[in-house]
């Protein structure tokens, strides 16, 4: 009889790790598929602020406008929403380090490196855009 116990607890435990295992790769899985999806929504973000800030500069003699609501309050608007205050959205957060009549300069940056995202997005004046890796920021 014990050695028949001894069995089933070594099967129960073979399968728990088996579950184990697998569960784990398919979280691995997961996440990298969510992080993808992520850098690509951050890149397409960018991409609209920097279309709305060209656009604006094409429409006021060149000159870019100081505040990003500047966008956003504009008949008709350049930008639907203001994307810095509602950071972070889909694991990154965004903000705007140089806003003058010169030029821009926006990033986006994951929420949390490696988890909600890979890489950091970085445009520019004549819309610019930058990658690198988010581990270089730290």
């Amino acid at each position: 009889m014990k050695n028949k116990r001894a069995r089933s607890f070594v099967v129960i435990m073979i399968v728990l790790a088996l579950s184990a295992l697998t569960l784990r790769m398919l979280i691995g899985e997961i996440i990298s598929v969510t992080s993808i999806q992520n850098e690509s929504n951050a890149q397409s973000t960018l991409k609209l602020i920097s279309t709305a800030f060209e656009n604006y500069a094409k429409d006021n003699q060149g000159a870019y406008p100081a505040k990003i609501s500047v966008l956003i309050q504009a008949k008709p608007a350049y930008l639907d929403k203001d994307y810095i205050k509602l950071s972070p959205i889909k694991g990154y957060s965004y903000s705007c380090s140089r806003l003058d009549a010169a030029g821009y300069s926006c990033q986006a940056f994951p929420s949390r490196c490696k988890l909600t995202g890979k890489l950091n997005f970085s445009v520019t004046t004549g819309s610019l855009l930058i990658s690198d890796d988010c581990g270089t920021r730290e």
